[in-house]
């Protein structure tokens, strides 16, 4: 109605327009992948990772870290946590803006679709990043980002349909409920 024209007209008048999310696709070859078992996540020596090796693997392999330990490379020396496989293709599909809780919800919903055929994959992963400055806090506090930051929960969806749930949030930020 009339504040639906009013708001528009405001958009308009001051070139504000809608932007879409960016979304980018790229294939990882012969990825080192940690080994996991749904249901030990602190994981057993020999057998499968826990969660925290996991989760600073996965931030190494979404931020390109190169993983391969050799002594050359100054920028890091960080390799897969033991025991790991080698996965010849890995997808990686990022989506970049402003996206609505009920699509990261749809998103979620697809990926354990995927597990609906046989797939040879035993485990995929769904992170979302909030962005520094967020406005989004838990239990109605105040976010923190003029002092960390940290904003992000992944989930780990495996064969199965087990999950894992991952948040970091910043230190001077509430844990969510």
């Amino acid at each position: 109605g009339a504040e639906g024209s009013t708001l528009m007209s405001y958009f308009s008048k001051n070139q504000i327009q809608a932007l879409k999310p960016k979304i980018t696709f790229s294939t990882l070859r012969d990825l080192q992948c940690p080994v996991l078992q749904s249901n030990d996540p602190q994981g057993k020596p020999e057998e499968s990772c826990s969660t925290e090796e996991l989760f600073e693997w996965l931030g190494a392999v979404l931020n390109q870290v190169n993983l391969d330990n050799k002594s050359s490379s100054f920028l890091s020396t960080y390799c897969c946590p033991e025991p790991n496989t080698v996965v010849e293709k890995a997808f990686l599909c990022t989506i970049t803006g402003f996206i609505i809780p009920e699509k990261i919800i749809q998103l979620l919903e697809q990926l354990c679709c995927y597990f609906g055929e046989p797939k040879l994959a035993y485990w995929l992963t769904l992170t979302v990043h909030g962005f520094a400055d967020s406005p989004v806090s838990w239990r109605e506090n105040e976010h923190g980002f003029h002092k960390g930051g940290e904003n992000l929960y992944n989930f780990v969806i495996f064969r199965n349909l087990d999950y894992w749930l991952q948040m970091a949030v910043g230190a001077h930020d509430d844990c969510p409920p």
